[in-house]
């Protein structure tokens, strides 16, 4: 094998980091997709000035591709969620709402792939949509050094040579970062749930949507559970405005049916609907789960992410 044959093998197997990298980045799937397959190609056609004293190739694919997402972050708009942008929806307003598509909307991530650092549980806590919004809020910088540094475990000069700035610097960036991340304040995620306790709450939500009752979804709600659906800027706060908003559009459906995948480092749903010639794909469900029921219900709009969460776009 050639060296570029090698770094092209060493690339694939640090793909799917990469990608939650890149998707920590810039809270893209879809550019998040695009800079990886260019860090790839550009490291294939970089591979003769690659020198293995200066850095592992891990380390070198980190720097191809940090530079490619501040590049793409130049001048991109920050990827926001509809509780971003306004105050939550009273229950009057739980009528007909318009979708904005022209919002660059944060997406959801599909989960890791076994074995992979990503996965584990502190990993998972960084990936979910609650703190992947929050480094939005940071400067492109910033989130390189905190996400690097924090989440990658990076050392400081190791950062700094990736990012051509010195220690120093890096170590200021990093304390800006946090010092904002604090004040925006994502919350910590609730220790880990059981398999049994999670199937508690999980069966029961996805029967209640299939069956179109309110009332049993009331009952693994918490009574400050935020529900937030992009592209609608609409979001709703609190179990009663939520099971309004809910009933509404119970009322309208004939029917979901709902199958499991996951997503942010979290138990998802894929919701379809049924038509003349089968079902076809309609949102993709996270609810983030804690020992008091759920606390959030993030719900995608978007059936042409399905295939890369492993759901098919239409059912039989």
């Amino acid at each position: 094998m050639t060296v570029a044959d090698d770094i092209a093998v060493a690339a694939d197997s640090h793909r799917h980091e990469l990608l939650a990298y890149c998707y920590r980045m810039t809270g893209s799937l879809h550019d998040a997709e695009d800079l990886v397959q260019e860090t790839t190609v550009r490291a294939w056609r970089a591979a003769a000035s690659y020198d293995p004293h200066r850095a592992s190739v891990r380390t070198w694919l980190y720097r191809i591709a940090t530079n490619l997402c501040l590049t793409a972050l130049q001048h991109a708009e920050r990827r926001v969620l509809p509780t971003d942008m306004s105050e939550p929806t009273g229950i009057w307003q739980v009528g007909v709402h318009p979708r904005r598509p022209e919002i660059p909307w944060l997406q959801p991530f599909p989960d890791s792939e076994p074995g992979d650092p990503a996965g584990t549980v502190a990993a998972r806590d960084t990936i979910r949509l609650a703190f992947v919004s929050a480094l939005q809020h940071l400067s492109p910088n910033q989130r390189a050094v905190l996400v690097l540094r924090d989440v990658l475990m990076f050392r400081a000069a190791e950062t700094a040579e990736l990012l051509e700035l010195t220690p120093a610097a890096v170590n200021s960036a990093l304390l800006r970062a946090r010092a904002r991340l604090a004040e925006i304040g994502p919350a910590a995620a609730d220790s880990e749930l059981s398999d049994t306790e999670q199937r508690h709450f999980l069966d029961r939500y996805v029967k209640a949507f299939e069956a179109l009752d309110v009332e049993t979804l009331k009952s693994v709600l918490r009574d400050d559970v935020v529900m937030q659906m992009p592209p609608f800027a609409a979001w709703f706060e609190g179990v009663d405005a939520v099971s309004a908003f809910l009933a509404e559009v119970f009322g309208a459906s004939a029917e979901f049916r709902l199958l499991s995948t996951r997503a942010n480092g979290q138990p998802a749903f894929g919701a379809y609907r049924p038509e003349s010639t089968g079902s076809c794909a309609v949102n993709l469900h996270i609810p983030t789960l804690t020992a008091d029921g759920i606390s959030r219900i993030d719900i995608f709009h978007a059936p042409e992410l399905f295939p890369a969460f492993g759901l098919p776009v239409r059912l039989p």
